[in-house]
């Protein structure tokens, strides 16, 4: 338990300062819930002493006992408030910060890291899993260190009295955290088990949620309900077991601490019938007796949820150490926008993709690349963009090894438009202004207007603050294509990655998108991938890629003349394009 304490204060790193600050208003705190007890058995004795007439009980003391009391209320009140403002923010304060540290992580790794960890269980780390080391994080510090600070304030304040008390007391304690010990063992094994539950759980409602028009459309709804249903039952089914689990060892527990408490009202009176404790003291014992523990009972519910905690940070490790493909890289300006690829060979995981493959791509030029599918055309513009590293040979631009380079710094000189738009649920203005932050209102729409977008974004109710929905879903694909090619060229990247941007788009759209990509591209070095006839045609060079390997280049009206892929390729083309329902 105190392992997993720990590690949630190392998880805080600078503000761990204010828990230990924390830990002394708790003390402080509890010495103000100690004080009235003892301030009662105190004036229990003066009035005593007044009906016995060994002492008249006079105002004065009446005011100051009332003055303590109030004092003392005030105390509790104030050192609670200083302790809650001081520890409990810290967790929301750390989340925050880990949120963004592990955004900025998840930036800088290889998408074979996405392609290795499943989205579901990522982003339940991210969201779910650290909301609940926020939630409950500081308040397992809260029950458990300064639980047992109250608890052993008390038995200083009865061991002032009597040691014997005090003993017995602590006595409880520890029989009690024994049993927590037990608990926590167990926790230990139920906590992967909890967490792999609701990562299912997780995984099966976003699969369900991204799968609806799919189920829909299929008229599916039942078999899809199942796997949903299944992952809830037994994510219950789990929880259920767990608890019964937990029941003989919290009921040992609360046992120990009310046992304890029956022990010290007993030998409380026991002294007081031997004349060794006062009336007033006994008093004082029974009421500590009531409150002593109260703090320590509820630590059994902080077993289990520090397991959780804990198998959370074990999940979090991965992510928060999952090395940055860049680690090694510098910050390295550009002159040369040539692209050259010596002997390059890549693999996912253990499947071959590119094969010792090798080409340049002068500056300023239009290089198109066509294929099969699956042949590797997509892998090789992802490794000039260094979303992943090559397995060997290396990728050079302007002369420089892009291993060499930050991502930042590679990347600003990299605009991409992708076949799958993905646009933010947020407005037109700021899905734009993504691709330059810091472009001005002005700049923005001469860009739009540049890509063919402004006069639909000018017909939504807000223009270009409209709110579209997530992954652009209010816009039709044409539109969404179009801001993804102003995004581009309000970045103006020396080097233009189109990967099959026109692929999907219907021929009213494609004119407009065919005038954004050639504003976008004049006077830049272009790599695309494209089945278009009209797209590759005026190509500097073409590359045709096959099974991982470049086999054959040229330009259209050589490579047309060529027995080969190309010349099958165009002519496949051609019969798709002409091809019409009889």
């Amino acid at each position: 338990m105190f392992k997993s304490i720990k590690r949630i204060m190392t998880w805080t790193g600078v503000h761990k300062k204010r828990l230990y600050i924390g830990f002394i208003y708790s003390f402080i705190h509890t010495m103000f819930i100690a004080m009235p007890i003892m301030a009662t058995a105190y004036g229990l004795n003066l009035i005593l002493e007044d009906i016995s007439g060994k002492k008249s009980l006079s105002s004065k003391e009446i005011i100051l006992l009332t003055v303590y009391m109030i004092f003392a209320v005030l105390g509790r009140f104030l050192f609670s408030y200083l302790r809650a403002k001081t520890q409990e923010s810290v967790g929301y304060e750390v989340s925050a910060e880990e949120r963004t540290k592990i955004g900025n992580r998840l930036k800088r790794v290889s998408l074979g890291f996405f392609s290795n960890n499943n989205t579901g269980e990522l982003t339940s780390a991210v969201t779910t899993d650290l909301s609940f080391i926020e939630m409950h994080g500081m308040k397992m510090i809260d029950t458990v260190i300064n639980g047992y600070i109250s608890a052993f304030t008390m038995v200083l304040c009865m061991g002032f009295y009597n040691i014997w008390i005090a003993v017995t007391a602590v006595t409880g304690i520890l029989l009690s955290a024994v049993f927590l010990k037990l608990l926590g063992n167990k926790s230990n094994q139920n906590a992967p088990i909890h967490q792999r539950a609701q990562d299912t759980m997780i995984n099966a409602t976003i699969e369900y949620v991204r799968g609806m028009p799919v189920v829909k459309a299929f008229k599916q709804e039942g078999v899809s309900i199942d796997g949903i249903r299944d992952a809830y039952k037994s994510s219950k089914d789990i929880n259920l077991k767990i608890e019964k689990n937990y029941v003989p060892y919290n009921t040992m527990h609360h046992f120990v601490l009310k046992a304890a408490s029956v022990c010290i009202i007993a030998i409380s009176s026991i002294f007081a019938i031997n004349g060794t404790m006062d009336l007033p003291t006994m008093l004082m014992m029974i009421i500590f007796s009531f409150v002593i523990f109260g703090s320590v009972e509820t630590i059994n519910n902080a077993a289990h949820v520090l397991k959780i905690i804990d198998a959370t940070f074990n999940k979090l490790e991965p992510i928060e150490n999952a090395e940055f493909i860049d680690h090694n890289g510098k910050d390295i300006s550009l002159s040369n926008y040539s692209i050259e690829f010596q002997n390059v060979s890549f693999a996912y995981d253990n499947k071959n993709v590119l094969n010792n493959i090798s080409f340049q791509i002068p500056q300023n030029t239009t290089t198109a690349i066509v294929g099969p599918s699956g042949s590797g055309k997509t892998t090789i513009c992802n490794l000039i963009a260094r979303f992943y590293d090559v397995n060997e040979g290396s990728i050079k631009i302007g002369n420089v090894d892009i291993r060499e380079m930050t991502c930042d710094s590679l990347l600003k000189n990299i605009s991409m438009v992708f076949q799958n738009v993905y646009l933010f649920h947020d407005t037109i203005l700021n899905n734009i202004k993504f691709g330059k932050p810091e472009a001005s209102f002005d700049e923005i729409v001469g860009t739009a207007k540049k890509a063919c977008c402004h006069e639909f974004i000018m017909n939504l109710p807000q223009g270009y603050n409209t709110i579209i929905g997530d992954g652009g879903s209010t816009l039709s694909g044409g539109e969404k294509q179009r801001i993804s090619i102003a995004r581009a060229m309000l970045k103006d990247a020396p080097i233009v990655i189109l990967d099959e941007a026109t692929a999907s788009i219907d021929p009213e759209n494609e004119h407009f998108i065919q005038q954004a990509i050639s504003a976008l591209v004049h006077g830049k070095t272009i790599i695309t991938i494209a089945h278009r006839l009209a797209t590759i045609q005026n190509a500097d060079q073409i590359l045709v890629v096959d099974n991982g390997q470049i086999v054959q280049r040229g330009i259209h009206m050589d490579l047309i003349e060529e027995a080969g892929i190309y010349r099958r390729f165009i002519g496949i083309r051609e019969k798709a394009e002409g091809w019409m329902i009889a």
